[in-house]
């Protein structure tokens, strides 16, 4: 037999205040959960919903992207139209670069090729880089002039030095601003000795090499006389390369001195006095004047945004991999 429920206890029928607990009514646990778990969903729809806006935005700006750079990379004037075909080389000549040779050599390619191009102009605004890039894209003039018959002239902005020069000399004829720098015909290798440094600090070296040649162009070990003879002679080699270029492609212009191959550089009218150089003149008088075809297409080739992006996600691939080797427990 159960106890009798008295007026004013909780559960009492009679009571008012039976279907409260401390004020709250019956069930508020479950509607209180159920609030939670929708507010749950509904912040979790929105999260879902920015991410798939961020990656549509992301695809959007690499289409757009790619677009755009292919587009650039396209002339806009018809082939049959008489024009000035022009490539740039700019900034350092090395490999992978804008003025490396994958990229100037396949401009010039498609210069050449267009039936309405009259001649090619490379403008060139370069300090140098690489004998190695500078050599392909001039052995690769000289081979163009000779398959489609067109002139090619070099149109030299603010610098035309060491491996742009290389470059230059196998144009037909060379234009320069009367301040433009040009020349520094030479060859260098730069690079650090702390060998003093690390004897007044008693810090020792150890680099184990299989052949006693190995390490010589190592900052932190001395460097014998036949290391540097042995350097210095490979420079000299490529000097000597350089040199036959200039004197092929100057001919008797070149009025050659004692200091023509010493490195030096020179501005733009003391080059044309030298034969460094032909005339004082700019990309729109050549096209004028010389080429007698005033329109301007450029044909050259450069790396799109799309492209960097590729090679920055290929390198955080490769990084990661590089990262996940390294994890790997290493032989002791």
């Amino acid at each position: 037999m159960t106890d009798p429920i008295l007026p004013g206890e909780p559960n009492n029928p009679a009571n008012p205040e039976r279907s409260s607990v401390n004020g709250a009514a019956p069930g508020w646990e479950r509607a209180t959960l159920e609030k939670l778990a929708f507010a749950a969903l509904a912040e979790q729809k929105t999260a879902r919903r920015w991410r798939n806006f961020v990656r549509l935005a992301w695809l959007v700006f690499i289409v757009a992207a790619a677009w755009i750079g292919l587009a650039r990379t396209a002339p806009s004037t018809d082939k049959s139209t008489a024009h000035t075909a022009v490539v740039e080389i700019k900034g350092e000549i090395a490999s992978g670069a804008d003025a490396g040779a994958e990229f100037v050599v396949a401009a010039m390619r498609s210069a050449f090729e267009d039936e309405g191009a009259q001649a090619v102009v490379l403008l060139i605004n370069s300090p140098g880089g690489s004998p190695v890039q500078a050599g392909i894209i001039n052995d690769e003039i000289w081979r163009l002039k000779k398959k489609y018959n067109k002139p090619v002239y070099a149109v030299v902005e603010e610098s035309c030095a060491s491996a742009a020069y290389y470059i230059a000399v196998a144009a037909d004829q060379i234009f320069v601003d009367k301040a433009s720098i040009v020349g520094s015909i030479g060859v260098l290798m730069d690079g650090f000795g702390f060998t003093g440094l690390m004897d007044k600090l008693g810090v020792e070296r150890r680099l184990l090499t299989a052949g006693e040649n190995k390490g010589f162009l190592d900052p932190f070990s001395p460097q014998t006389e036949k290391q540097r003879a042995y350097a210095q002679n490979m420079l000299d080699q490529i000097h000597a390369q350089f040199i036959d270029a200039v004197k092929t492609g100057r001919g008797k212009r070149l009025k050659e001195t004692p200091e023509t191959f010493s490195g030096l550089f020179w501005s733009g009218q003391e080059a044309v006095e030298m034969g460094l150089a032909d005339h004082l003149g700019n990309l729109d008088y050549v096209a004028r004047e010389v080429v007698k075809a005033e329109e301007l297409v450029d044909y050259t080739r450069r790396e799109n945004v799309a492209e960097r992006l590729a090679k920055r996600f290929g390198a955080a691939i490769g990084e990661g991999s590089v990262r996940a080797l390294q994890s790997i427990p290493a032989l002791r």
